[in-house]
């Protein structure tokens, strides 16, 4: 599989090799659509980083475990977004949670023991969270876990799993919010915590207007603004529970009508299940089922969107951003602050109560959004602290403060005193 290395052309194995002394090395292990949206933004910030530091530079190797290999779900991001194209594709694909993670062990720490990082960089709560992060710990490799912190306090939660083991093991944890801050002192965990801001607030301002200035998404379905919902359902315990996922669809159904046409871009899990149990929603002409958007088609459309409903974590943030009431398909969510400002109301699976919300959802006063999620400059906070805390800087450090016990010893002509 390491054969298969399609970016190789911008560190060659000799131009690595020669840069390990001059260079920080940071491998960003990525597989899922949420994780591209953040590593571009950390690649953006090292670029800028690299500018203003000749001297010092930061080798960012992309590692792709390939969780999501759709074109629209992964290389429509690579291309938007103008993340560089991983240096290593791994093709693991989807399958069981004990087949994906074990796979991905092993192909990343084959990648891991040749690029020999400074640091590993992890994204959110997925299977290729989880299994960078182990590696990286059995390899002794700090670890450095952006947006970490987060609870929902549901086990059931695959992605649960993920983000608190990975916490347990991290070495620098870069939380979105005070309250992810919070969750880990709770934990015992506050060595190397940073409340760093949001990475995906990062994304939304520097993507929101370009998404609304290319986009063709209303025009292509012929949307007004404002006069139309958006609906997204991936979660497993969603779409693997036959009842669950037909409460939502029938909720769905009940909502979209000729003055609220309701756009749904099916997650590929959501599409299989919907074939698997043989539904058909094709009676409801209003119920508008796509497939799955790139990133500033997603952008343009949650935008200008009356309501959102999701069980989405991304996507409940994004519509606060963009100042769109939502409704979680849920009964928790690790994004407290949106329900706290009273942007986002958690309905649960029931059709009753996902009708209610949606039609009890409103936009709060403009002041409750608050800057829960920081000021936008998260990325640039994550790469800073990366270099300080990096071998490199701490070695100077070391020196800078055995220098000055030295000259402390010293009498004022410069003699010892000992």
């Amino acid at each position: 599989m390491l054969k298969n290395q399609r970016a190789k052309q911008v560190l060659g194995r000799r131009k690595v090799k020669a840069a390990i002394s001059e260079k920080l090395k940071v491998v960003s292990i990525i597989g899922a659509r949420p994780q591209f949206i953040k590593a571009a933004m950390i690649s953006r910030a090292i670029e800028s980083h690299n500018l203003l530091n000749k001297k010092r530079k930061i080798n960012h190797i992309v590692v792709h475990t390939g969780q999501h290999y759709d074109y629209a779900m992964s290389q429509a991001f690579f291309d938007q977004l103008t993340l560089p194209a991983p240096h290593y594709h791994l093709g693991v694909g989807s399958g069981l949670h004990g087949w994906m993670t074990g796979t991905m062990l092993t192909r990343i720490e084959a990648v891991l023991m040749e690029a020999r990082p400074d640091w590993v960089l992890v994204y959110g709560d997925t299977n290729t969270t989880l299994a960078g992060a182990l590696t990286a710990v059995k390899l002794q490799i700090p670890i450095a876990h952006v947006e970490s912190g987060l609870r929902s306090y549901n086990r059931r939660m695959p992605e649960e799993i993920n983000r608190v083991l990975t916490d347990r093991i991290s070495d620098l944890l870069f939380c979105p919010t005070r309250n992810s801050v919070e969750n880990l002192r709770k934990e015992g965990i506050e060595l190397g915590v940073y409340n760093t801001g949001d990475v995906m607030l990062d994304a939304f301002l520097a993507y929101s207007q370009l998404a609304l200035r290319k986009s063709r998404i209303l025009f292509r379905y012929r949307l007004l603004p404002g006069c139309y919902s958006l609906a997204t359902v991936h979660r497993q315990e969603n779409t693997d529970d036959r009842t669950k996922l037909i409460h939502i669809l029938e909720a769905f159904s009940q909502i979209a009508k000729k003055e609220n046409p309701l756009m749904v871009p099916l997650h590929p899990r959501t599409l299989k299940a919907i074939k698997k149990e043989r539904l058909d929603l094709s009676a409801n002409s209003y119920l508008r089922l796509i497939s799955p958007l790139n990133y500033l088609d997603m952008l343009a459309l949650l935008s200008q969107a009356k309501v959102i409903l999701t069980d989405s974590g991304g996507l409940q943030k994004e519509a606060f951003f963009a100042g769109v009431p939502c409704v979680t398909l849920r009964n928790e969510t690790e994004w407290v602050e949106t329900v706290q400002a009273g942007w986002n109301r958690l309905s649960g699976t029931e059709p009753k109560m996902i009708v209610r919300a949606f039609h009890q959802a409103r936009r709060p006063d403009s002041w409750k959004r608050g800057r829960f999620f920081g000021d936008g400059k998260a990325s640039e906070r994550i790469i800073d602290l990366l270099v300080e805390n990096s071998p490199f800087q701490l070695a100077n450090t070391r020196k800078s403060l055995s220098a000055i016990f030295r000259s402390m010893k010293k009498d004022p002509q410069g003699r010892s005193k000992d």
